[in-house]
């Protein structure tokens, strides 16, 4: 179902927040020393909202899971002497109602909220009518129809100061990030809301400080909008995610280092240039395309041939045979394994869902399940 986000410049307090937008702070507020200390070097950086988790939701009980209203005023504190707009996640309208009630500028829905559609809807509803902020994370499952159900349901409410973050997907197996970024899920919402600003959380795609720079890069390389980076003045200490938080000090060399690209070509020559190349480019999609559709030709005949044999749709040994194949194939020509796998794969199961629609014609043309279930 195709939707339009009714979205417009943050701006707060007179101040607008533009790409790219710089958020960063604790995973939580431990101390009134640790939030203050944080803030002062965070807002030396130039950095304009701080971040710091108040109500922590943890896989299991008897983890740190913040300090609640509490730690509050220390926050008010930070943002009275340094002038920094304030962030933290809600996830019920208790947590909205204080956050409010003590001056708090932004509220991030986190990810394990995000996924339940009933607990954003409450939230929804309790901020209609609020001229707020509020920035949305992906679901923890890769599912972008339930990133966007989320959106849509605080748009429906009157918010129009959406941000989404982007903080990588559940998975299960070895993987070199704690949560798998999948940068086509948040590509994909960035093609169907290009007005959507986007940013990246890189503390949480990593779970650990020395791959920061190389996802940051990343997002920046791919002209989203933003990072939200936790940062802490003592992470070994801290008393949630240390393996991911950096120095303020370590921050600010990650964010000089990188390399800031422009987002589109300008100069008429350049440009004549790269649109050579993308025609060549399109020219070489039509020729794939064709390919595809005489691959496809030659399954039908497959088809045909199981059908009249009585030949069953899958031979695992064949397929498995394909993927080595193929894998071995593109290795040598210089293409990921993860490529290759994906784009065969999704071959494979077009010809499987080809082959069953000719396969079974006859049966579903015959089918009458009404006739069939009234015994007649």
């Amino acid at each position: 179902m195709d939707s339009q986000l009714q979205i417009i410049p943050v701006e707060i307090n007179g101040r607008k927040l533009e790409s790219p937008i710089f958020v960063s702070g604790p995973c939580s507020a431990e101390t009134e020393e640790q939030v203050l200390e944080t803030g002062r070097k965070i807002s030396e950086m130039g950095i304009p909202i701080y971040r710091a988790g108040i109500w922590k939701p943890r896989t299991r009980p008897g983890n740190f899971e913040g300090l609640g209203a509490v730690a509050l005023p220390w926050l008010a504190k930070l943002k009275e002497e340094t002038g920094l707009l304030i962030a933290t996640e809600v996830a019920n309208p208790y947590h909205i109602k204080e956050a409010i009630n003590y001056g708090v500028d932004i509220l991030w829905i986190g990810a394990r909220t995000t996924t339940n559609p009933f607990m954003v809807q409450e939230l929804a509803d309790y901020l209609r009518g609020l001229d707020i902020a509020v920035f949305v994370k992906n679901p923890i499952n890769p599912d972008i129809d339930l990133w966007i159900g989320a959106l849509e349901r605080m748009n429906k409410a009157g918010l129009k100061k959406l941000v989404a973050i982007h903080r990588g997907f559940s998975f299960y197996g070895p993987s070199l990030y704690r949560n798998k970024p999948q940068w086509g899920i948040p590509i994909e919402l960035k093609r169907r809301f290009p007005d959507l600003p986007i940013i990246v959380d890189p503390s949480h795609i990593c779970g650990r400080r020395d791959l920061l720079r190389e996802v940051c890069q990343k997002a920046v390389d791919l002209n989203f909008d933003g990072l939200f980076i936790e940062s802490h003045i003592n992470p070994e200490r801290a008393l949630s995610d240390k393996e991911q938080q950096v120095v303020p000090e370590e921050l600010k060399k990650i964010l000089a280092s990188l390399v800031w690209r422009k987002p589109d070509i300008t100069d008429r020559e350049l440009k004549h240039d790269i649109e050579l190349l993308r025609d060549k480019i399109d020219r070489l999609d039509d020729e794939l395309l064709h390919v595809f559709e005489a691959r496809m030709k030659v399954v039908e005949r497959i088809a045909e041939f199981k059908k009249v044999n009585d030949v069953t749709i899958l031979q695992a040994d064949r397929w498995s045979e394909i993927l080595n194949e193929r894998k071995d194939i593109g290795n040598k020509l210089g293409l990921s394994e993860e490529f290759v796998m994906s784009v065969f794969k999704a071959i494979h199961l077009e010809s499987i869902n080809k082959q069953t629609r000719i396969m079974n014609r006859e049966i579903a043309e015959k089918s009458d399940f009404t006739k069939y279930s009234s015994g007649k």
